[in-house]
């Protein structure tokens, strides 16, 4: 009987504990090329289904802050091939194939910024980079900028 009013008290403390606010949403900037037109979008990574309102033919989608081959869905109206493209410079980049409206887009996850720690103190990893890979423990960039 002493241990179950303990248990009892015990499952009381635990749910009475304060629950760590998460940070919000990561922003995700995207910006959408077909031939010599392009249009911009931002917005939080929050699994929303976000309308573009743009029916240019898009080939190619720059991604320089999140790792939106991974964390996002395209949409369009036919078959589609996405496929990741780094330039000389480093941008990470979206190639679509065939060129088409990309009718709407979501997002949903976290990526890690150059040079923050994608493996712990302990070993463990942390996520993903947005913009590079991860090497001795940090996120480098794609291109080394010196």
């Amino acid at each position: 009987m002493k241990s179950f009013a303990l248990l009892t008290l015990g499952l009381g403390l635990v749910s009475a504990a304060a629950v760590e606010p998460r940070a919000p949403p990561q922003t995700v900037h995207l910006t959408f090329h077909g031939g010599p037109a392009q249009y911009t979008m931002a917005f939080p990574a929050d699994g929303v289904k976000r309308n573009t309102n743009n029916n240019i033919a898009v080939n190619v989608i720059d991604a320089p802050d999140y790792n939106a081959l991974q964390n996002c869905q395209f949409y369009t109206a036919g078959e589609k091939t996405l496929v990741g493209s780094i330039t000389s410079t480093g941008l990470t980049q979206i190639l679509v194939g065939p060129p088409q409206p990309i009718l709407a887009v979501s997002c949903q996850g976290f990526c890690l910024p150059n040079y923050s720690s994608c493996y712990d103190t302990h070993g463990q990893y942390v996520g993903d980079c947005c913009n590079g890979y991860c090497a001795a423990t940090k996120c480098r960039p794609w291109v080394n900028p010196f």
